[in-house]
């Protein structure tokens, strides 16, 4: 009986591998991200979740079972990753209240729209920096597929310093305050710092995200003042290697911005203030800059909406966002190292891509700007031979938009197909 058993799921193996389907997409025009080079008319064989081999020219499935995708009038490209998104909210007026009125559960009801805002607008990855955990929550459920959403790395939540950005008890009254610290995400010394880092671990996140100066949304007066010390720095990035997570420092002023780069950080986040000195510090350990250039135009405008944001806070966005897309394209100039991000969030989710333009008005070429939202985040998140581009032995992300976007880098915002693991989203 066993040995018959045995032959019978043998053969249903056998049959399910004669019969799996292979997808066939056929691309007019296809992003060659490694090389920099757009190619012309490709054929995309997909089977399962990856990527099995690229074909020249337009060919036909080759088995009853296979199905054909047909995007000749398009170009196709990797999905897009974007290194900086908040999924458990999204900005509006009420924003601030709703730290008093939202359960949990209602977060947790919000991220699942915004995530899949994100991932039918062509991202297929994200980096989200910083929550109450119910992005670790979010993330387990679309690896799971109970939900559609991007391949989520999640910093769960961000380390803070008591009263710094990302403190969740600021601009509360007395009976709220209370006292968070390092399972909380706030530290006040290197001894907290190592604590906080292994609570992170013990949550599930995924890499550490710190506030190593303040900001401009948190209720709080400064939006740039150094808030680590860089003995505290060098313990969160020590400890964080030890656990294999790369630490992500959200950094407005220069001070901070040094500490945070001679502290071990990979990457820095908006960037600000960023002297000269501190472009060439980032070329010398070779930490990457996030800019969020969206975040800051759409900050400073909402800004000037009477009551949009606490009085504390309209002074800080006025002063910070309009500054942002300048320091990044002398950034660029210098030869620091760049990977795309939004802060998506702080702005409507989906609205990722206007980031693309804003890169290459400030002298980013289309082509590099590309890269840095496939190929550099595929380096920075361990995935070089996974993502970032198409071909064989990648996983199946794939995206199509009307025209060739390193001609036309607007087109990016009007993705028309979006494909994740081999699952089609949008067609």
């Amino acid at each position: 009986m066993k040995k018959r058993l045995l032959t019978f799921l043998g053969v249903l193996l056998a049959c399910n591998t004669l019969y799996a389907q292979d997808i066939y997409i056929q691309s007019g025009k296809l992003v060659d991200t490694r090389n920099g080079k757009v190619l012309q008319e490709k054929t995309i064989i997909v089977s399962g979740n990856k990527i099995t081999r690229i074909e020249n020219g337009y060919v036909q499935p080759k088995n009853a079972t296979d199905s054909l995708i047909d995007l000749r009038d398009m170009t196709v490209l990797p999905g897009l990753t974007d290194m900086h998104v908040h999924l458990e909210s999204e900005t509006n007026p009420s924003k601030y209240l709703e730290r008093f009125t939202n359960d949990p559960a209602d977060d947790a009801f919000n991220s699942v729209g915004f995530a899949q805002s994100t991932l039918l607008a062509g991202f297929t990855t994200v980096r989200d920096l910083g929550g109450t955990g119910v992005n670790i929550s979010l993330r387990d459920a679309i690896n799971k597929g109970k939900i559609a959403g991007p391949r989520i790395f999640t910093a769960g939540k961000s380390i803070a310093t008591t009263g710094g950005h990302a403190d969740p008890s600021n601009g509360m009254n007395a009976a709220f305050t209370g006292n968070p610290g390092p399972k909380e995400g706030v530290v006040n010394s290197v001894d907290d710092a190592r604590k906080a880092v292994r609570e992170r671990y013990k949550t599930g996140a995924d890499l550490i995200k710190i506030t190593a100066t303040g900001g401009v949304l948190s209720v709080a007066k400064s939006s740039s003042n150094p808030q680590f010390t860089l003995e505290e720095i060098k313990m969160i990035t020590q400890t964080a290697k030890d656990y294999g997570f790369h630490v992500a420092a959200h950094a407005h002023g220069d001070e901070g911005m040094q500490r945070a780069i001679k502290g071990g950080v990979l990457t820095i986040e908006h960037g600000t203030l960023m002297s000269e000195e501190t472009m060439d510090l980032m070329k010398k350990h070779k930490t990457y800059l996030v800019p969020t250039l969206t975040a800051g135009k759409e900050v400073s405008e909402k800004a000037k909406v009477k009551n949009y944001y606490p009085e504390l806070v309209v002074p800080k966005a006025l002063e910070i966002g309009p500054k942002i897309q300048d320091t990044f394209g002398r950034a660029y100039k210098k030869g620091v190292l760049i990977a795309f991000g939004t802060d998506a969030g702080v702005f409507e989710h989906g609205k990722n891509a206007k980031e693309f333009g804003y890169m290459v008005e400030a002298g980013m070429p289309a082509m590099e700007a590309i890269q840095s939202a496939t190929i550099t985040p595929a380096k920075i998140l361990n995935m070089e031979n996974e993502s970032g581009q198409l071909a064989p032995g990648f996983f199946a992300d794939i995206i199509a938009v009307k025209e060739d976007p390193t001609q036309n880098i607007k087109t990016l915002e009007d993705v028309k197909f979006v494909m994740k693991d081999g699952k089609v989203y949008k067609k």
